[in-house]
C-alpha cells in the first residue's frame, strides 16, 4: 500500500494589507561583524518577495517527514502556486484519489511519478483510472531554524 502525508492544512494568505518587517541595508556578514552597520532604513513586505500571483497563492502547512531530505519539515509552512506549470523536479503539492500530498514531480516517457525525499516512503507511480492532479507547485519554505 502506498504511504501518503496526512492531510495537509491549506491557508489563504492575507494580501490585502502588507506584512512589512524592518530590513537592515547592509547584508548580514558572515565573517567578523561591523558595528557601523547596524541600523535599519525601510521596510520589507514579504508578500511582495514571497508571493507572485496573490490570487493563486496558498499557505500550506506540512504534516510529515516525506520531504526531509528537501529541507521540508513537520510543522513547515509551504507557499504554493497554483498558476505556475507542473514541470519535471518541481515540488508538487498533488491531489491523489483525494488525498492530499506534497512530494517531487518526475515526468519520463509519458509516465508520472512522485517520488518522496525520505527512504521510508516509496515512489508514487501514477496509474491510469486513479484521480490525480497537481494541485499547485511549492514556491517558497518557511521553517524555524534550529
Amino acid at each position: 500500500m502506498t504511504r501518503f502525508d496526512p492531510q495537509l492544512t491549506i491557508l489563504k494568505p492575507k494580501t490585502d494589507a502588507p506584512c512589512s518587517v524592518a530590513l537592515f541595508l547592509s547584508s548580514v556578514k558572515a565573517g567578523f561583524p561591523s558595528p557601523a552597520d547596524d541600523y535599519m532604513e525601510q521596510k520589507l513586505d514579504l508578500n511582495e518577495h514571497l508571493i507572485q500571483h496573490p490570487a493563486a497563492t496558498f499557505f500550506v502547512r506540512v504534516n510529515g517527514e516525506s520531504m526531509k531530505g528537501a529541507d521540508i519539515h513537520q510543522g513547515d509552512i509551504l507557499v504554493v502556486d497554483r498558476s505556475l506549470e507542473a514541470t519535471n523536479g518541481r515540488i508538487v503539492i498533488a491531489v491523489i484519489n483525494g488525498e492530499f500530498t506534497v512530494k517531487r514531480l518526475r515526468i519520463e516517457n509519458g509516465s508520472i511519478q512522485l517520488e518522496a525525499e525520505h527512504p521510508g516512503y516509496p515512489p508514487i507511480r501514477i496509474q491510469s483510472g486513479w484521480d490525480f492532479q497537481v494541485w499547485g507547485i511549492v514556491t517558497y519554505i518557511i521553517h524555524q531554524a534550529v
